[in-house]
């Protein structure tokens, strides 16, 4: 029994420094570990709703707004399906005029020229038509109150851009899933795309724009890409599954400013067919003219009926005034909203060096 008790003992002496060993070796617990010292420093630029932007006077509605353009003098040009259409407001919010009650039907996307002209797309009359500043009519591209696909005729036409030279290019959207071309006086000159998913072909161009060189950047929205062709329909380059495009706007430094939502699976509706909306999300990209992602910014989705100053709900255009400040119009918000940018730390860096 002593020689058990003993053996005991020794064993038991023997696992006392072992034991004391991987003590010593046991990590402190997380809650103790020390974090680094990250810098606190904010480098990604935001935007902060200006929730008093515009002070609209009483009788001047909005309902859905899908174009929206900001002039050299930093008026904003409100494109509403409500009535007076089109409406100027200051960049502090003031009211300047209306008009366009008796013209246009269902607005969709609206430009300005070079010489101030007004250009506005009307899916309800199957027109592109152009006005003096003063709202009025100029020119009426299509015939007015009729569909078709021919040299005089569009079907529901969803945007517009003007070169300098004055020629006219339409994206012929919801019906024909096109690009026509006019020349300054009207004339069709050619057409070109068709339905289908293959490069060069449309699933709904829903907005059309031109950079300083003479590209066109087209939405083609329910491709989930950006098409880039050449003034004869020669294609230039294909940016796909980046963002689901709805609206365009490009600065004087052909920066490429796209709105809408990120890519999505079609869902299906009640009979059975596949619809591109309700966007899942609300996103606005800026893009280099190569394509290249230079800026990415989410807003927050409203729901339905219950929107908030600074959400968006199905946001369907854009534009940017002289300041750097960001105007976007949605459809099922039912308004326009101006957005103030708030520099990153590395944007006031820069300032400061160029100064």
């Amino acid at each position: 029994m002593r020689t058990l008790l003993s053996s005991r003992r020794r064993s038991s002496l023997t696992l006392l420094p072992l034991m004391s060993a991987i003590a010593v070796f046991i990590p402190p617990p997380a809650a103790a570990q020390e974090l680094p010292d990250f810098p606190r420093v904010n480098l990604a630029p935001s935007y902060q709703v200006d929730a008093a932007w515009p002070k609209r006077p009483a009788g001047v509605n909005w309902a859905a707004v899908p174009g929206i353009f900001v002039d050299q003098d930093d008026h904003v040009w409100v494109y509403t399906r409500a009535n007076p259409p089109v409406q100027v407001y200051d960049a502090a919010g003031k009211f300047l005029r209306a008009w366009g009650d008796e013209q246009i039907r269902t607005a969709h996307h609206l430009k300005i020229d070079g010489k101030g002209n007004v250009w506005v797309a009307d899916i309800g009359n199957h027109l592109v038509m152009k006005f003096s500043p003063e709202g009025k009519l100029l020119l009426e591209l299509g015939t007015r109150g009729e569909k078709g696909d021919d040299e005089k005729h569009l079907n529901m036409p969803t945007d517009v851009a003007i070169a300098p030279a004055g020629d006219v290019f339409v994206s012929d959207g919801y019906g024909n899933n096109r690009i026509v071309h006019f020349d300054k006086r009207g004339k069709f000159v050619k057409s070109w795309g068709r339905m289908g998913v293959k490069p060069g072909e449309f699933s709904l161009p829903h907005a059309i724009a031109l950079d300083s060189k003479g590209r066109l950047y087209v939405a083609d929205r329910n491709n989930v890409r950006v098409q880039v062709f050449d003034q004869t329909g020669k294609l230039l380059d294909v940016w796909q599954n980046i963002v689901t495009p709805w609206g365009f706007w490009i600065t004087a430094k052909d920066e490429i400013w796209v709105c809408g939502s990120s890519p999505m699976v079609w869902e299906m509706s009640d009979k059975g067919e596949p619809v591109g909306c309700p966007p899942k999300d609300q996103l606005i990209a800026r893009f280099s003219p190569e394509g290249k992602v230079l800026e990415l910014a989410s807003f927050p989705k409203a729901h339905d009926g219950q929107e908030k100053p600074g959400e968006l709900n199905w946001v369907h255009c854009l534009a940017l005034d002289s300041q750097g400040s960001l105007y976007v119009g949605d459809i099922i918000g039912k308004r326009a909203q101006k957005f103030i940018r708030q520099a990153g730390a590395a944007e006031h860096r820069r300032a400061e060096t160029r100064k």
